[in-house]
């Protein structure tokens, strides 16, 4: 079967059809690569504050595999100038000189009618061919679908284009997340060509909730992890912690609706190159496993769940046996580092009563419900650098997360710590 067409397929075919592209990813490893990459970027073609190709070159010189510059209702594509007096107000002083230094003759500048000096933002298909190398380092089609309903900010990234995707909008945040995601299956119907949309960072100004991750079934990714610090990513007092909404929406998906579940990525968001403050780079990524590095290989192991979510630790091994039932997770350890492995899931007797929140007046205030700790809970822990679960058939679904002792390099929240998610494994016989 065609690759390309494997996203629509994915969202209309029989459930059958997914769960024998899952089963064949699990059960037949070691064929294919781990590549490494990041699906959240952002450059001064919105509001970032580098050059494209001067990100694109710091993720290649750090041995990513894949990126997608991924700007605000924007393609890199087209004449695009800006007053180099922005660029410094963004970047500094040397972010044009810096940019001259590594590309030298392909920088472009001007003087306006202003009598202000421009320089060009290079569009993709000008430099990718400068970056690009076959099986080493490949440049993906992105943006971040940036839409909002009564405030609330709904962003969407949608990988491997073949055109924009302008914001439908629509009367709810439901509403909005179906409605660009009818877009983009929409793009890939008709280009005939593969397209991954994911949900960014649900807490961001607290817009989603995990019933709403988990209502809208057409979505199957989402961000476990977002290295931008304005994110929430722990959440406070009146909305759970980011991982805790994977397991509310996976579990409500997969009892309630018998839908498939959500898939959790890790992304950078990165906005700042220049210095340690804000959204930098390097602070999470996607590690899929796939035949060859090119668009239809990367996703389609991506649609298969073929893939876990990192901000620093990196796993030798993450097999499912669809037979045994068993998950296997074993970390590539770093010296000095030593692991625990969380085995987290829902049981199917878990207490499935739940409470709407209140502010200080008793009011319902719009947030991710009360609900057991009975829902993601901590099934088995192991210290060491691998571990093994087998489901006894009283699961709803299983997932690992690994946590180093290491401190993030780079964190972008108090105390965080190395982690790895893997996919959750052993739900397909909740869904129809």
């Amino acid at each position: 079967m065609n690759a390309r067409v494997f996203l629509v397929l994915l969202l209309v075919a029989p459930l059958s059809f997914f769960m024998e592209c899952t089963a064949l990813s699990a059960q037949e490893p070691g064929e294919e690569n781990w590549y490494k990459g990041n699906l959240h970027t952002h450059s001064l073609w919105s509001d970032g504050n580098d050059f494209p190709e001067m990100i694109s070159k710091w993720y290649a010189d750090r041995g990513y595999h894949f990126l997608a510059l991924t700007d605000h209702n924007i393609l890199s594509r087209g004449e695009k100038w800006m007053p180099v007096q922005t660029v410094e107000n963004r970047g500094g002083k040397d972010a044009l000189s810096n940019y001259q230094a590594s590309f030298g003759d392909r920088v472009e500048l001007r003087t306006a009618d202003n009598g202000k000096m421009e320089v060009r933002l290079q569009p993709l298909d000008s430099y990718r061919g400068q970056l690009e190398r076959p099986g080493k380092f490949l440049l993906m089609v992105g943006e971040e679908i940036s839409d909002s309903v009564d405030g609330l900010p709904v962003h969407m990234n949608a990988t491997n284009l073949t055109g924009l995707l302008r914001p439908v909008g629509g009367k709810t945040v439901r509403e909005a997340m179906s409605n660009n995601l009818r877009a983009a299956i929409e793009q890939s119907r008709t280009s005939g060509q593969q397209i991954l949309i994911h949900l960014n960072h649900p807490n961001f100004g607290w817009a989603i909730t995990a019933e709403d991750m988990a209502f809208v079934t057409t979505e199957r990714f989402f961000e476990v992890y977002n290295g931008h610090p304005g994110v929430n990513q722990l959440g406070n007092a009146d909305h759970p912690p980011v991982e805790r909404m994977w397991d509310i929406a996976n579990t409500l998906r997969l009892d309630r609706l018998k839908k498939a579940p959500l898939f959790g990525l890790a992304t950078d968001d990165s906005h700042n190159y220049h210095d340690s403050t804000g959204s930098t780079p390097g602070r999470g990524w996607v590690m899929v496993r796939a035949n060859a590095l090119t668009p239809d290989d990367i996703l389609t192991s991506i649609n298969a769940g073929d893939f876990y979510a990192s901000s620093g630790v990196v796993l030798d091994r993450v097999e499912f046996d669809a037979t045994t039932k068993t998950l296997q997770v074993e970390v590539d350890p770093e010296a000095s580092e030593e692991y625990t492995i969380q085995f987290i899931g829902t049981l199917k007797d878990y207490d499935r009563t739940s409470k709407v929140r209140e502010d200080a007046e008793n009011k319902e205030i719009r947030a991710t419900r009360i609900y057991s700790p009975d829902i993601g809970k901590v099934l088995k822990t192991v210290q060491g650098r691998q571990a093994t679960y087998q489901l006894s058939g009283q699961e709803i679904f299983v997932r690992a997360v690994i946590t180093s002792t290491a401190a993030h390099s780079n964190p972008s929240f108090a105390g965080q710590k190395k982690q790895a998610w893997t996919q959750p494994v052993g739900w397909e016989s909740q869904i129809e």
